[in-house]
């Protein structure tokens, strides 16, 4: 097991990793000073964030193993399916898992995410274009939507 802090550009960020996956990423509410990884795969998660922050990586390659219901795994490998700098609504989250009436049961499995950033959660929006919530907090969200449009 790999756990270690990594500073981004929208503050700390706690990384538990395991040998061959990412298990996962949590927001911090007060910054801690980076840490160097201690596996290969912990290496592998630093070096996709770090693309992914100076604007090179577009989509992440990380394998990881988040433990949830099926319907939150479902919807969190449809948001992987979002394109790197475009959005999509909860509502369009939830057709795309079958299931066109649980709006509100997709906005919690994103609430939900353990990975965000790498299963893009910030991507979803609400069906009127507003943002809606993020677990990061709103500003994070917005900072990660226009750190994808540049």
């Amino acid at each position: 097991m790999d756990k270690f802090y990594y500073n981004s550009p929208i503050g700390s960020l706690k990384i538990i990793a395991s040998e061959n996956a990412v298990d996962q990423i949590q927001f911090l509410t007060r910054n801690f000073p980076s840490s160097i990884p201690k596996t290969n795969y912990g290496k592998k998660i630093k070096q996709e964030l770090d693309q992914y922050f100076k604007g090179s990586r577009s989509k992440f390659t990380l394998k990881f193993k988040a433990e949830g219901t099926q319907f939150q795994k479902d919807v969190w490998n449809a948001m992987k399916k979002v394109k790197y700098s475009k959005t999509v609504s909860y509502q369009d989250i939830a057709k795309m898992v079958h299931r066109p009436k649980a709006v509100r049961a997709v906005g919690t499995a994103c609430g939900r995410n353990p990975l965000p950033i790498v299963i893009p959660c910030h991507r979803i929006i609400t069906s009127d274009g507003k943002l809606g919530g993020y677990g990061g907090g709103i500003k994070k969200k917005e900072w990660l939507l226009n750190h994808e449009k540049l």
